[in-house]
């Protein structure tokens, strides 16, 4: 992977969602990328399509991370739920390859070398339907769960989920009348994109809502139109603008409003959804179940195995309440929550990727002990979220939530700097020092590897995570009792983007360095 072009690129581009691209997917572990971007490409592929393919083929770069973590990560499983139209928490996950069999959908996954491959997680795709032309697109996995597609066809392209994609081939002299008959509603979002190849034209628009049936028929009588295709959303549809694209900006937009950052970042995400200050509220609050959830499943011991490790939260977990520990306390019971979550999310259990899979235990661990020790109220763990979330947005905005593109220190490491600027919110600290405690927390994993052994998100990944929880109560209590921190939030995540750049792909996410190939990892036993 090191050297290939693409590996600078960010995580995402326009206005970054607290609920889209940070506190989620709800999703089936281990991975965000490669579990749960892996179905959400397929969900795409299959709505652009039109209906259920009967062939596809799925070609992943050899160069790059699927190629080392599919199996493992449950790709295979994911693409095809997707292609199925089932739910990524559908309990009948385990049997998705088996179920598409059954329903006459041949699914072929080849690795080698793609052409101009322009991400570490870059693939092609090909749906054949029963009758007609096959669908070809190139898609990507950018981080977090987030994906693009850049290609159908020899059409360049970028679908992202965030909208109802609409998609008009056509010949010269119908685009003016395609575009007011998609547009005339006002539902569109953003301005339309045109791509052009001799006489033909590309038209993409997104929009807020589907088209109606009468539109559509209305395109599809056009005498000059090639095809039509339209794809759902995957993503929670963005109805209004941000009103901040950095750290820098949220504080100041506490400032002015008299809030700390969660306050802040309520307003925010309130804004650029379009739905009300309540209704995200909610939501933050449904997903705070599931990571509630998944400590509980995780303390008593997951339902599945995982694949190098034995549950070991519950253990640690007992031993502090027994004083068997050399110090315990709030550190260690946060700790051994986050082992918890990581437990269900490396055995494709459902959890809150925050903002990734591999970095789902940090912030259930650090609120959990806030909300059932401190006595933190529900309004209290939403805010306290929504925090985190607005660090998130900063790290989306300015770098990536991408291990394959920057290492650990943009997952874990950014989870942690989350989860210190919850704590802080929590506690009744400003904006300011929430994200201050962001900072030092991230400027302490600036230049951590992704080093998974054997591919899997388990080793070094659930240590992390406890040690990030652990970590967040000590960077907020810095913070709070009077340390000034001198590199603010986003020079340091610009800082540490440019040192995940300059790691060699064996230390993004390929399970090719680091601990991954020591003699004991190499030894250990795969499933």
């Amino acid at each position: 992977m090191s050297g290939r072009p693409g590996t600078d690129r960010r995580g995402a581009s326009g206005p970054i969602s607290i609920l889209n691209h940070v506190l989620g997917p709800v999703m089936r572990g281990p991975s965000s990328s490669h579990t749960a971007g892996a179905h959400r490409i397929a969900t795409m592929a299959r709505s652009l399509l039109g209906r259920s393919p009967s062939r596809v083929e799925i070609a992943l770069d050899a160069q790059g991370s699927y190629a080392r973590t599919f199996r493992e990560q449950g790709a295979d499983l994911a693409f095809a739920s997707g292609l199925l139209g089932w739910s990524l928490a559908d309990e009948r996950f385990f049997s998705a390859t088996e179920a598409a069999q059954e329903r006459g959908m041949r699914l072929d996954l080849r690795i080698g070398d793609l052409e101009d491959a322009d991400h570490p997680n870059c693939m092609d795709l090909a749906l054949h339907p029963s009758e007609g032309a096959a669908l070809e697109l190139r898609a990507h996995s950018i981080g977090g769960g987030a994906v693009e597609i850049t290609r159908i066809g020899s059409w360049p392209v970028r679908l992202t989920g965030e909208g109802h994609e609409v998609l008009m081939e056509l010949e010269d002299g119908v685009e003016g009348e395609a575009l007011a008959l998609a547009g005339g509603d006002g539902e569109l979002m953003g301005d339309s994109r045109r791509e052009s190849m001799g006489r033909i034209a590309l038209l993409h628009v997104r929009r807020r809502t589907a088209l109606s049936e009468e539109v559509r028929a209305a395109i599809e009588a056009l005498p000059k139109l090639r095809s039509l295709r339209e794809c759902e959303p995957v993503l929670l549809v963005r109805g209004g603008e941000a009103m901040a694209s950095c750290a820098a900006e949220l504080v100041g937009l506490a400032r002015r409003q008299g809030g700390a950052l969660g306050e802040a970042a309520l307003e925010y995400e309130s804004a650029l959804l379009g739905i009300s200050e309540r209704e995200v509220r909610a939501e933050v609050l449904r997903r705070w179940e599931v990571m509630r959830e998944a400590v509980r499943q995780g303390l008593e011991g997951p339902s599945r195995p995982m694949q190098l490790l034995d549950p070991s939260a519950g253990r640690v977990q007992r031993a502090e309440a027994e004083g068997r520990l050399a110090l315990g306390g709030i550190h260690s019971r946060a700790a051994a929550r986050a082992l918890a979550v990581m437990h269900v999310n490396a055995s494709m259990g459902v959890v809150c990727a925050a903002p990734t899979g591999g970095s789902a235990g940090v912030l259930p661990g650090t609120l959990g002990v806030l909300e059932e020790e401190r006595g933190l109220d529900r309004e209290g763990v939403a805010l306290a979220l929504l925090a985190a979330g607005a660090i998130g947005m900063a790290v989306a905005a300015r770098a990536t939530f991408a291990a394959e593109v920057a290492g650990c220190q943009v997952e874990i490491g950014a989870a942690g700097a989350m989860a210190a600027a919850a704590v802080v919110q929590a506690a009744g600290g400003g904006a300011e020092q929430a994200t201050d405690a962001a900072a030092i927390s991230l400027q302490n994993t600036m230049g951590s590897v992704c080093d998974l052994v054997g591919g899997m998100v388990e080793i070094p990944c659930h240590t992390r995570n406890a040690v990030a929880a652990s970590s967040a109560f000590v960077c907020a209590d810095l913070i709070l009792g009077g340390y000034r921190n001198p590199i603010p939030l986003d020079e340091t995540i610009d800082a540490s983007f440019a040192v995940g750049r300059m790691l060699p792909g064996e230390l993004r996410c390929t399970a090719r360095g680091g601990l991954a190939v020591t003699p004991t990892a190499m030894a250990m036993r795969r499933p």
